[in-house]
């Protein structure tokens, strides 16, 4: 493949990736008794990392943070602008960057006839939900005026269940989608 194309085609889905993690933003189930909404970009961010690998996945995600913060409608409940980066959910937003790369390095840069290697996607998927966490409630907490147990109650036991399901979703369409790039690349 020529190296324009090459170049085109990650542009493309990098472009891609950003526009699904905005469209997972617009999947919206807003709890009463937490200011983190349920929303389905987590499981994009992660999609990101695990199909594209850790530099164009992050890349991905790096374009809807960017597009995001300077204003966009792109994050839960249609909302854009740098005070969101600053609120309470702020910090999942920074773990979905953090959950690109981790779970790209782990997961590797999809690759011809490498086939599926399924402990390295269940890791990359387990490791990236777990990085989307710890900016998330470290924010939240701070929002909660230090109360961690307002802030596991807010932000961690109603979607870490949920998240796993995510989780596991990833981790069954990205081996095709990955092998999918990776054709596309090779072509």
């Amino acid at each position: 493949m020529e190296n324009r194309t090459r170049v085109l085609l990650s542009l493309s889905l990098v472009a891609l990736f950003a526009a699904l993690t905005a469209a997972g933003a617009f999947i919206s189930i807003p709890l009463p008794f937490s200011p983190v909404p349920v929303v389905l970009q987590n499981m994009f961010a992660l999609l990101s990392g695990m199909i594209l690998g850790p530099i164009m996945g992050s890349a991905a995600t790096a374009v809807y943070l960017i597009i995001g913060a300077i204003g966009a409608p792109v994050f839960a409940g249609a909302k854009g602008g740098f005070a969101v980066l600053m609120g309470p959910t702020g910090g999942y937003l920074l773990g979905y960057l953090l959950a690109s790369l981790t779970a790209g390095f782990i997961a590797g840069s999809p690759r011809t006839h490498q086939g599926t290697n399924w402990v390295r996607i269940i890791v990359a998927a387990l490791a990236g939900i777990i990085v989307i966490y710890i900016p998330g409630l470290l924010r939240l907490n701070v929002v909660m005026n230090g109360n961690w147990a307002k802030t596991l109650t807010a932000g961690f036991i109603p979607f870490i269940m949920g998240d796993l399901v995510k989780g596991a979703v990833a981790c069954l369409i990205s081996p095709r989608l990955r092998s999918l790039v990776s054709d596309i690349y090779h072509a």
